[in-house]
């Protein structure tokens, strides 16, 4: 089942999420196999992180729950409450994915 995972950063944790970094995304590596698409959500002018987009494959939400209770930015502090929702990916992608 995919998941889409909306994680925001609270007010005041960018120096915060820049020293947890590092373990964040060793954490997503060890998931990738699971992972849709997933990255950064930045300002307009992209220079100011907002949160993170996760679309992932759980098999329920207890899983994805339990997931993100060992997140590291989870675990700091950096993110609000998560928004979880079933996602449906009904459209073929044609951009959006990292240059080889």
């Amino acid at each position: 089942m995919i998941f889409m995972i909306l994680l925001m950063d609270r007010p005041g944790t960018a120096d915060l999420r820049t020293t947890i970094r590092p373990a964040h995304r060793a954490y997503l590596a060890q998931a990738a196999q699971r992972m849709a698409f997933a990255g950064p959500l930045t300002s307009d002018d992209g220079q100011i992180t907002l949160g993170s987009l996760l679309v992932m494959d759980f098999p329920d939400r207890a899983a994805v729950d339990a997931w993100l209770k060992d997140e590291p930015f989870t675990v700091a502090g950096v993110y609000e409450e998560p928004v979880v929702h079933v996602f449906s990916n009904m459209w073929a992608q044609k951009t959006g994915f990292a240059p080889a």
